[in-house]
This record gives C-alpha cells, structure tokens and sequence, in this order.
C-alpha cells in the first residue's frame, strides 16, 4: 500500500464505492487511527472500536508486525534467522551500543530490524517462513484465515 495513510486510495478502488471487493488488512498500533479513519470515510462505519475493525476484517498489531513475530518466535529463533543472513555480527555490535545495551532482545531485535531500508520487508517474509503454524502472531493469523 505504501502506507498507512494510503489506505483511503485503496478502500476507494477496491472496497464499497469502487470494485466493492471483500477487505481484510493488518497495520501497526500507530496507524490503527489511519485506518479507523479511513474505514469510516468509506462507509463501513462510524465509531470503529478495535472489535468493529476485525469484523469488517481490519486487526491492530500490538506494536508492529515484527514486534508480533517476535514475540512469538521468541528471540534465540529469530537470533537464528538473523544468523542465516549473515548479519549475527552486525546484531551483536548494535547490541553493543549505549543505548540498546540493556534493553531486552527482543527490542534489540525488532529495531534492528528496522535500522535499514528494505529490512523490514525481508525478514517480515523470513520470520513468517520460521513460524511453527500452531504459534502464527493473532492478528495475522486472522486476516489470512
């Protein structure tokens, strides 16, 4: 989509007043409001709590995608998947950095995730591939099913 702000373009083309598709889509906390937004500008509602959202098919990560796949990976897996990349040495060195230096490994994983363009997208795919399908993140899990 580009975006979480692009989502009225889309609802336009695909939802009630365009194609009038059947929706479903998953975005971060800090665009849930974008998306509420969105949701009611197209008409499918007005008021949208969280519940109405997933009812018209539309769920909140609790922070992020890879936040969520993070979690329910668990950090010595995803350290795994990091490894396999060939970039275990350049996590260990951001680890290394005042500011992470004591956070959780799991913060440490998901902003180094997040540190260089393109990353987030790649290792959103390699995560996916790593889950166990009985441990799919809920809100995931629910806009595929």
């Amino acid at each position: 989509m580009g975006g979480a702000r692009n989502i009225r373009r889309f609802l336009e083309q695909f939802g009630p007043r365009g194609l009038n598709l059947g929706l479903a889509g998953l975005c971060d906390a800090g665009e849930e409001g974008d998306f509420r937004r969105g949701l009611e500008w197209a008409g499918l509602g007005s008021d949208l709590g969280r519940a109405e959202m997933e009812a018209l098919g539309f769920y909140v990560c609790v922070a992020d995608l890879e936040d969520e796949l993070i979690r329910c990976l668990g950090a010595a897996a995803v350290e795994q998947v990091v490894e396999a990349q060939g970039e275990l040495g350049s996590f260990r060195t951001f680890q290394r950095q005042p500011a992470w230096r004591a956070r959780p490994s799991q913060e440490q994983l998901r902003r180094f995730i997040g540190t260089h363009s393109g990353r987030k997208i790649r290792y959103a795919r390699l995560l996916v591939d790593a889950l166990e399908l009985t441990s799919v993140p809920r809100p995931l899990d629910r806009v595929v099913g």
